[in-house]
């Protein structure tokens, strides 16, 4: 039935993201607009994808009326100019505009992973490669965050490194070693490579899963407001600027199954402010107190993760089985703390990346021990590179009215003008 196979192309045309990409709106940035008729997911899925390619958001609206999506992004490269690369417009429109994830990288066919989860302590990474290193086991990747004295570490190893008898006997020696001397929870799960669809929001699971319910502490950069009136609770955050700020806030609001409904974000002088109102999945408000400061907890520890104050180590060199324990143990025989860790390999070539600090979170890091890992490594295989971002700096950005202030309709139009959408009202 011809008028039926019409109908069907109909319908795949709605659901299909309509995606434009436009040089010429903003004199700084690139235009990334994407429109869909699809409900849950979509936001996450365009920051995702822009945040793999190492993009920055300088401004974005975001804007969803049960039905229809719009979500709009300022976005320029690493190096803060344009894009120009068409090999990257085309990824941004071909995984944008069919929501088809991101093709998975041949290396990771025939992994496992590795996720390792527990109470962080000096030495405590140094110990889980150098146990790996003594059972021959071959580390491909790696991702490590350590953050208020949790450690989330997904370790991927090849299937033949990884058969079931010796799954048991890592997690037999690494188990001990995640719990400590403590009561906290702690342990190791092998996971086939391709059910951890995105590293990162991986880790920020873990980390949520595994946050001290009763512990309050500050938040400085996140605040949460009831708009009850408008049925919306509002979510804003300010703070110093970095990579991937937006990815770590969206992906956490995600997971703990809020529905951004309408959202503004702004960049200026390396300082971000970014709104958000909210909805839980079933349509209702944050209802109580309680609540209100848990998701800024929540918040505030993502925005923390990855907010990062010590020294960049990034190794690159040819790889050997024990690479990583040898690095990490020269870590811990002079004091240093990895707050994250980045660790590939292509071909015989590993590349890793380390953040680290002196013994206490944020203490200065001794040229003595950037010397003692030079003479381990070599001198030309090692790239060292300080991190002082500010943190928890409240800012005051363009648009930062109260709930009071701002009506929903001139808070639509006003963003639709600032990104070019509309001629100024």
């Amino acid at each position: 039935m011809e008028w039926l196979d019409e109908y069907e192309k109909l319908v795949i045309r709605m659901d299909t993201p309509k995606v434009v990409i436009d040089n010429a709106v903003c004199p700084t940035a690139t235009l990334v607009q994407v429109d869909s008729a699809r409900k849950r997911g979509v936001l996450l899925e365009a920051v995702q994808v822009l945040a793999d390619l190492d993009l920055s958001v300088k401004k974005a609206y975001i804007s969803f009326d049960g039905r229809w999506f719009m979500d709009v992004f300022h976005v320029t490269d690493r190096h803060g100019c344009k894009l120009t690369d068409e090999s990257v417009i085309s990824y941004i429109q071909q995984s944008l505009g069919t929501w088809t994830e991101p093709s998975q990288p041949s290396a990771l066919e025939g992994l496992t992973v590795l996720e390792l989860t527990g109470a962080d302590r000096a030495g405590l990474i140094s110990e889980v490669f150098a146990v790996l290193a003594d059972m021959d086991c071959s580390v491909v990747d790696a991702r490590a965050w350590s953050h208020r004295g949790r450690l989330a570490c997904l370790v991927y190893l090849r299937d033949e490194d990884a058969d079931p008898v010796r799954v048991a006997r890592i997690e037999s020696r690494l188990g001990p070693l995640l719990r400590g001397d403590s009561d906290a929870s702690g342990g190791v799960v092998a996971v086939p490579a391709c059910s951890v669809a995105h590293a990162d929001r991986r880790l920020h699971q873990l980390m949520y899963a595994a946050r001290d319910h009763d512990r309050a502490f500050p938040t400085p950069s996140v605040s949460v407001e009831s708009w009850a009136e408008r049925g919306y609770s509002l979510v804003t955050v300010q703070c110093a600027d970095r990579p991937k700020l937006l990815y770590d806030v969206v992906c956490t609001l995600n997971d703990m199954d809020y529905l951004v409904f309408h959202g503004t974000i702004d960049t200026n002088c390396g300082e971000a402010r970014q709104e958000f109102y909210i909805r839980h999945a079933d349509g209702s408000p944050i209802s109580s107190e309680a609540e209100m400061q848990r998701v800024s907890q929540c918040l505030q520890d993502a925005i923390e993760r990855r907010s990062f104050v010590g020294v960049r180590l990034e190794l690159c060199t040819p790889d050997r089985l024990g690479l990583l324990s040898d690095v990490t143990r020269t870590f811990r025989e002079n004091g240093l703390l990895v707050a994250q860790a980045e660790v590939s390999t292509k071909g015989d070539m590993a590349s890793n990346v380390f953040y680290v600090t002196g013994t206490t979170a944020g203490q200065a890091v001794h040229q003595s021990a950037i010397d003692a890992l030079r003479e381990r490594v070599g001198v030309d295989c090692l790239v060292v590179e300080e991190h002082r971002p500010q943190l928890h700096q409240k800012t005051k950005l363009d648009g930062g009215g109260g709930i009071g202030l701002v009506h929903l309709g001139n808070f639509v139009k006003r963003n639709l003008s600032h990104l070019g959408l509309i001629r100024s009202w």
